[in-house]
């Protein structure tokens, strides 16, 4: 069955400046690697929607919705926090960020391709029910989770995040929801300082160490995680799909390469498979040194069809 590849040409129009690593060229690595190995052949593409109004209310307080709207410069650069910034086409391009997730839900549940990959930007991992932070205005793999929940009638939905930092905005809005369940590997201490103290009975979290690679994060990975997915048996798998834990990544410091992130993909296709009938929606989150980012991402679509 047919692959999804959900984007964009707003996400590449959202521009916080010239030095700030979440920049537009990250897409188009994207791209041109999909090219060059031929995956593009094989997707079937498909332009992100604006989002409802509705499926961000289900995740994000009206009030913070209606900020972040306002906030929205007619040009130049408007700073939301430390380091991020909304530009004309910002506000557009997260719209779609959150809206490529649902359809990815639509079409997965409704059987018309088997898993979807949304190549999108900003990224939401860090935005919180009430707070931007981090790159991130809306909660996207939350957005797709709540529609999954609240639309289609799904009754449990697993959310894991192998960025290499915390997706504190996620576990602030499924917290204490048993029908998400949110499963994290991350670098700790590190930004965003969260994750370590977590009591949420539905939430997963794993810390990693500074210097951690391949071997000891998938040690991690088949001891804390998989036997509480396979015990939640999901019906639906959402990745936060953040590449910024590769080695050639200087953004932190752990030491993963490209066939770890095949691996846990495969982990999670055979998990989709006994459970989800196969489903899985993937958005991506960081990674900002281009070349490892791209090549990272073909090992996880690869990894959805199959191939090593």
């Amino acid at each position: 069955m047919a692959i999804a590849y959900i984007s964009h040409h707003d996400c590449q129009l959202h521009d916080m400046g010239r030095h700030h690593p979440e920049q537009p060229a990250r897409l188009g690595a994207i791209n041109d690697r999909l090219i060059a190995s031929g995956l593009e052949m094989v997707l079937r593409q498909y332009d992100a929607p604006l989002v409802e109004r509705a499926l961000l209310d289900a995740v994000h307080d009206p009030d913070y919705i209606d900020a972040i709207e306002a906030a929205a410069p007619r040009d130049g650069l408007a700073w939301i926090d430390g380091d991020t910034a909304m530009n004309r086409h910002t506000l557009q391009a997260a719209r779609r960020a959150a809206g490529a997730v649902a359809l990815g839900v639509d079409l997965v549940i409704a059987g018309t391709v088997r898993q979807a990959f949304c190549g999108v930007r900003p990224p939401g991992h860090h935005a919180e029910r009430r707070r931007a932070m981090g790159f991130c205005l809306f909660n996207n793999v939350a957005v797709g989770a709540y529609h999954a929940l609240n639309r289609h009638g799904l009754e449990r939905v697993l959310i894991v995040d192998f960025d290499v930092h915390h997706g504190n905005g996620t576990e602030d809005i499924v917290a204490g929801d048993g029908r998400v369940l949110f499963c994290s590997t991350f670098q700790h201490p590190f930004y965003p300082h969260s994750g370590y103290d977590s009591d949420a009975v539905n939430v997963v979290n794993t810390p990693l160490p500074a210097g951690t690679g391949g071997s000891e994060f998938r040690a991690a990975v088949e001891r804390h995680w998989m036997p509480r997915i396979a015990a939640f048996a999901p019906q639906l798998i959402l990745v936060s799909a953040g590449f910024d834990a590769h080695q050639a990544d200087d953004m932190a410091g752990l030491n993963l390469v490209d066939r770890d992130y095949h691996w846990i993909t495969r982990r999670l296709c055979e998990q989709a498979d006994a459970s989800a009938h196969g489903r899985i929606v993937s958005s991506l989150e960081g990674g900002y040194e281009l070349h490892a980012l791209a090549r990272s991402v073909e090992a996880h679509l690869k990894a959805f069809l199959g191939e090593h």
